[in-house]
């Protein structure tokens, strides 16, 4: 073990079943680098601690359990990593610990059953968890929140079994167990009595399938008891089609205008026009980390641009400065390893693009991808989004812009539309990334996406791209665990393609006990 790549078996960190058997030594400059961000984030846990109304969130809530893994959720995520790889992937995700932080912080100062702070929840704006945050840029003096974010998306990324509980009451009340568990996991918080409560008004979208249909429909009547008003914006489906833009930009105009009235804020243009400044600079950012990809030297790839870009993309939005400057620096730290053609694992094998719905209590199985087999997971689905620039001084088209965006969110521009944004794009992806594998999720609870199963392995015989499957349940490891899921790797890379592991340690994990 030491400094450089590939220098460890990474599996031994994993034996015992423990969280982790001990830190990964980078050599002495990584590690002491490594060590004092998470000196860094464990200093930010305890001062979240320090707030009364954050400690009593932290008892009131079943959820609030599992962020005690964020810091175990960031070393997973940086597994091997050395340098400006491991610099970049500490200013994504200590970020974004911040920024869900800060959101706790907000949402239990104001929960009624924790600060109750009335005169900040009156400033609050509740939104869906799936749904872009852009129509808030022209609300400079309010604050947008979406609890959902907090209680199920995030938690479950710390702890794969986290809104398992959630689950099972829903199922209880009669809900069908094949339902999508995210917003069967959603609706489960609200039925159990684990949702806070705060807002002036809270706005909510037709995401993406008729489960989360349903979970908005349990938790607009558990607002509307607690005397929130609720406005639904019904985005159109074919977002390809220039007939249904009117239609589109209507119901942004009208959404706009349910915030005004309910919460006596004026929408800010100025504000608004200078968040999409910083929203097209992100944009630019992450369109040259994706370029860097589609030569022989990727440097921000996998997990690390996945979950950080659904972050900046939808819930940011180019609401926050801090976002940009994190954004200005990881293409600095990117630029300079791609100039020194710096590699993140010992051995290149194959270029992947990465489709479907991926799991949310596995996430850091893309890093096992590249740590296990050399497979590079280029660029995944849910990063390829709306990366047209939007209007930084056209009052008219900019209710446009937003209205493509609520169309065109992440999953829901590649879920809805028609089958060539979700099957006929990915060959066209294969082909700009020069990729010769595709691991595509197979979500059992997405009708959608498994009903095109014998379509993506015809398409993916005429290009002659290797396609791999990976089952799994999103939210739910008791269907398909962590093991399981690798497996289907290991078993078509030892059948299908005749290869042996680049770190044959990694191919059986005892993990079914960490986070």
């Amino acid at each position: 073990m030491g400094k450089a790549v590939g220098s460890e078996k990474l599996g031994n960190l994993y034996s015992g079943g423990k969280v982790r058997k001990r830190r990964e030594w980078r050599g002495l400059k990584d590690t002491l680098y490594d060590y004092w961000r998470w000196l860094k984030i464990m200093k930010m846990l305890a001062g979240f601690l320090m707030h009364p109304h954050n400690l009593k969130g932290m008892f009131r809530y079943r959820w609030m359990l599992n962020y005690i893994a964020v810091p175990a959720m960031i070393d997973k995520h940086t597994v091997g990593l050395r340098g400006n790889h491991l610099k970049i992937a500490h200013e994504e995700y200590d970020l974004v610990a911040k920024d869900v932080a800060q959101l706790l912080n907000t949402a239990f100062k104001a929960d009624k059953y924790c600060g109750n702070d009335q005169e900040l929840s009156k400033r609050i704006v509740v939104l869906d968890e799936n749904e872009m945050f852009t129509i808030m840029c022209g609300f400079p003096n309010l604050k947008s929140i979406s609890w959902e974010t907090a209680a199920v998306y995030v938690a479950v990324l710390l702890h794969g079994d986290a809104v398992t509980h959630y689950l099972d009451v829903l199922q209880e009340m009669g809900v069908p167990g094949d339902v999508c568990p995210m917003p069967a996991a959603e609706a489960g918080v609200v039925i159990d009595g684990d949702m806070p409560v705060f807002g002036a008004c809270a706005i909510q979208c037709n995401t993406t399938c008729d489960g989360s249909l349903m979970g908005n429909g349990i938790m607009a009547r558990a607002y509307e008891r607690e005397g929130i008003p609720v406005f639904q914006i019904a985005a159109p489906l074919r977002h390809l089609e220039e007939g249904v833009q009117e239609y589109a930009a209507q119901e942004i105009r009208n959404a706009i205008r349910f915030i005004e009235e309910n919460t006596g804020h004026k929408w800010d243009w100025d504000n608004y026009f200078t968040c999409m400044k910083r929203f097209n600079e992100e944009t630019q950012h992450r369109v040259s980390w994706m370029e860097m990809s589609r030569t022989d030297f990727p440097q921000v790839i996998g997990a690390n641009l996945a979950l950080y870009s659904e972050t900046t993309y939808m819930a940011i939005a180019g609401r926050v400065q801090d976002f940009l400057e994190a954004d200005r620096r990881i293409s600095k730290l990117a630029k300079e390893s791609f100039e020194r053609k710096e590699i993140l694992v010992p051995e290149y094998r194959h270029r992947a693009i990465i489709w479907g719905v991926q799991s949310q209590y596995y996430t850091d199985f893309l890093p096992w991808l590249q740590n296990c087999w050399g497979i590079l997971p280029l660029v995944d689905m849910l990063s390829l989004v709306y990366f047209d620039k939007v209007s930084e001084d056209d009052k008219e088209q900019a209710i446009y812009d937003i209205a493509k965006l609520y169309q065109e969110m992440i999953m829901r521009n590649r879920t809805h539309g028609g089958y060539e944004v979700l099957l006929d794009d990915l060959w066209r992806f294969c082909e700009y990334y020069n990729a010769d594998m595709v691991i595509l999720w197979e979500h059992i609870s997405c009708k959608a996406l498994d009903g095109m199963h014998g379509l993506f392995e015809e398409r993916a015989r005429e290009h002659g791209i290797k396609l791999i499957w990976v089952n799994h349940d999103l939210m739910d490891p008791r269907v398909i665990g962590r093991q399981a899921i690798r497996d289907d790797v290991n078993r078509y890379m030892r059948s299908v393609m005749q290869e042996e592991p680049i770190d044959p340690s990694l191919e059986i994990l005892d993990d079914e006990n960490a986070w």
